[in-house]
């Protein structure tokens, strides 16, 4: 059976909001993953035969198929193409699957997957936002729909909603989310004091580390922020960060390993998508990774580390619960709650991290998952070579 194999993963430094990549345009963000992963695997790059990214709210800056729009802006051969991918928040981890897909079916031999999205520049829902509707809030692609009306009415569609609705049906109380969210911080400020971020991060500029974990933080600072909603117990500090970001991954199959003399550190040992109850949104993880560990004829307790998006605190405090995954396995180093949650390129982040931190420790198997728009998850599980 043919092999897909994880050459090398890079990312750039998380950007919080209107910091230090706030200006940079997101094809020079791309732009910069994309030449350092060629450079350090030293891959001739006119042998990519793909480059498949990742990203959403495809507008302005971000239009015109970025992933095409970033080699180029990387001075890389121009007979290789792009092709930019939207499953939402899940994008760039998608984009991985496809190019792992390419790989695995023996139509390509090396592909560059990845994602890029400046948060700053073009904000969340954008393209689709009412005037005057608060950011991320929007139904407007939703309700417009006389099809989707007629199946789901005309509940709210928004990703506080949903998390809402899943702290609601887990049982987890505010104050459960605020523990966990100061967690993610102290995680990520530990990995960021013990240098465990500086293999997979390419400084941009005088960024050199991600911007977003606060040492400061505390839970008596998060228990006097107000509700997203009204009679909720959504709030900033348990929900992902608005960030600017890039990452890259090299797949190869075993001819371009043998032929290129590269050295594969990891191989995709499953791959698969599920969506459940769009309204709810953001628990599909859940039946997901159920489904992976199924399909893969493993547990969960066969996976050495797990990397879920940290989109809003109850989202991974709900997978934990029915999963029973053991919670120091679980963003080791932190999550989007700490280290930001850049969109269209957090998918290939998490697995950039993922890879590093299985060499880092010496585990075996691990996990990568996320909620995405529509009540979607993918699931990809890599072995450590």
């Amino acid at each position: 059976m043919p092999e897909a194999y994880i050459v090398d993963a890079v990312r750039t430094p998380v950007g919080r909001r209107k910091g230090a990549l706030a200006e940079v345009h997101p094809a020079d963000l791309g732009a910069h993953v994309l030449k350092a992963l060629v450079e350090r695997s030293g891959i001739d790059a006119a042998a990519v035969e793909d480059v498949v990214f990742g990203c959403l709210d495809t507008v302005g800056p971000q239009a015109g198929d970025i992933a095409r729009t970033a080699w180029l802006a990387a001075g890389l051969p121009e007979e290789v193409p792009g092709t930019t991918v939207d499953r939402q928040c899940g994008s760039s981890q998608q984009a991985v699957h496809f190019a792992a897909q390419g790989v695995l079916s023996g139509t390509q031999d090396l592909v560059v997957a990845g994602g890029v999205q400046n948060m700053s520049m073009i904000p969340i829902a954008f393209a689709s936002r009412q005037a005057g509707e608060p950011l991320g809030l929007t139904d407007g692609p939703f309700h417009g729909s006389e099809g989707w009306r007629a199946r789901y009415g005309t509940q709210p569609v928004n990703q506080f909603h949903g998390a809402q609705l899943i702290a609601e049906k887990w049982g987890i109380t505010r104050r459960d989310m605020e523990e966990f969210a100061l967690r993610s911080h102290q995680r990520a400020v530990r990995a960021i004091d013990e240098g465990r971020f500086e293999r997979e991060t390419v400084s941009y500029g005088d960024i050199t580390t991600d911007e977003g974990p606060r040492r400061d933080t505390t839970l008596e600072k998060m228990a006097g922020l107000k509700p997203v909603l009204d009679g909720g117990t959504i709030t900033a500090a348990v929900s992902s960060q608005v960030s600017d970001g890039a990452a890259a991954l090299l797949l190869a199959s075993e001819r371009a390993v043998r032929e290129h003399g590269l050295t594969p550190r990891a191989r995709v040992h499953h791959l698969s998508v599920r969506g459940e109850d769009p309204i709810r949104m953001l628990s599909a993880p859940i039946p997901a990774t159920a489904y992976a560990l199924k399909k893969a004829g493993m547990a969960i307790g066969d996976i050495d580390l797990v990397e879920i998006n940290e989109a809003f605190a109850p989202i991974v405090l709900a997978w934990l619960k029915e999963t029973g995954a053991d919670p120091e396995r679980v963003n080791v180093n932190g999550g989007a709650i700490a280290l930001g949650h850049p969109l269209g390129a957090t998918g290939a982040k998490l697995m950039t991290t993922l890879l590093h931190e299985l060499e880092r420790t010496g585990g075996r198997y691990g996990l990568q998952t996320m909620c995405e728009g529509g009540g979607q998850a993918n699931v990809t599980i890599v072995e450590r070579l």
